[in-house]
């Protein structure tokens, strides 16, 4: 809207001078930096997304897995760490019994899939598996890929 001034100088009709205001908000440029940054955060959110890095081993004979499905995954820094991943969850090996536990009270199949790193320790992998049978676990499936997975 423009204001009306009564002025001496500039005169328009009837003696009143009128000024225009300019209190536009430019958004281009609120634009192109928004659109700078959709496209920064669209090339940068997969290479976040990674999972756990863990080797496994091959089996020749190997099932699809089917159904809800609870993955314990045993990386090979295990045995400085004591960290073990529950799903993509980074958690140490002394809370695994109680938070299995507590995902097996809504779970209508009580069975854990294990991915170990094929460099893992034996004796590691059964202080696994008996935290897992303590939780009340009553299957465990070991996850391997197959020989032409390499």
């Amino acid at each position: 809207m423009p204001k009306v001034q009564s002025n001496g100088a500039g005169v328009g009709r009837r003696g009143r001078r009128i000024a225009s205001s300019l209190a536009e908000i430019n958004v281009v440029p609120l634009v192109d930096v928004m659109l700078v940054l959709l496209i920064i955060f669209m090339i940068t959110a997969p290479m976040i997304q990674r999972g756990v890095d863990v080797n496994l081993p091959v089996a020749r004979r190997s099932a699809q897995i089917a159904g809800e499905r609870i993955f314990v995954s045993i990386p090979l820094n295990y045995r400085e760490s004591h960290i073990v991943y529950l799903d993509q969850e980074p958690i140490r090996a002394e809370i695994l019994q109680e938070r299995i536990r507590q995902k097996m009270e809504r779970a209508t199949s009580k069975e854990v899939f294990l991915r170990g790193d094929g460099s893992v320790r034996y004796q590691e992998l059964m202080e696994i598996f008996d935290r897992l049978r303590g939780a009340g676990v009553e299957k465990i499936g070991m996850i391997s890929k197959l020989p032409e997975e390499r």
